[in-house]
């Protein structure tokens, strides 16, 4: 090759690596009911058009004995040796909010992506799923009602 060639082809993937690679961070707010019970144990995780896990976005909840009642995202992250390298903190109150922020690549919006939250309190029944939010800028800023333990869940992109 020659080196204007070489030269125009560098220059071509440092433009465009940075379009490919952006992201942006996505702020997830869980508002929790004021249910009678313990501290919730929460997974919100990510997944694909096709229901497949991506990744885990935060677990609340640090006693992995307990992990297990988080059965859907138990169930599809089970492969992921790194789930929680990074993303545990403490259980959530009733009547408490959940916020967490992570990076989301911008290809994944408005592409059929979803942000799964479950839920589990002890002596309560299990809560797989609580909240689906689609990871579109249709949803966001508008509340999606949780099952059980949740009173809204919203997503806010910057």
């Amino acid at each position: 090759m020659s080196k204007p060639l070489l030269t125009l082809l560098a220059s071509a993937c440092a433009l465009a690596l940075p379009a490919v690679a952006h992201s942006r961070p996505v702020t997830l707010t869980a508002q929790l009911k004021n249910y009678d019970g313990d501290g919730a144990y929460l997974a919100a995780y990510l997944t694909d058009a096709k229901g497949a896990y991506v990744r885990t976005l935060w677990v609340a909840g640090g006693k992995a004995k307990y992990h297990k009642h988080l059965s859907d995202w138990a169930r599809l992250s089970a492969g992921d040796a790194k789930r929680l390298d990074g993303v545990t903190g403490a259980s959530v109150g009733a009547g408490r909010t959940l916020t967490v922020t992570a990076d989301l690549a911008d290809a994944l919006i408005d592409a059929g992506y979803e942000i799964r939250i479950d839920a589990a309190v002890e002596k309560l029944r299990d809560s797989p799923s609580e909240v689906r939010i689609p990871v579109s800028t249709a949803s966001v800023g508008k509340p999606q009602p949780g099952k059980q333990f949740i009173q809204s869940a919203t997503i806010k992109l910057q």
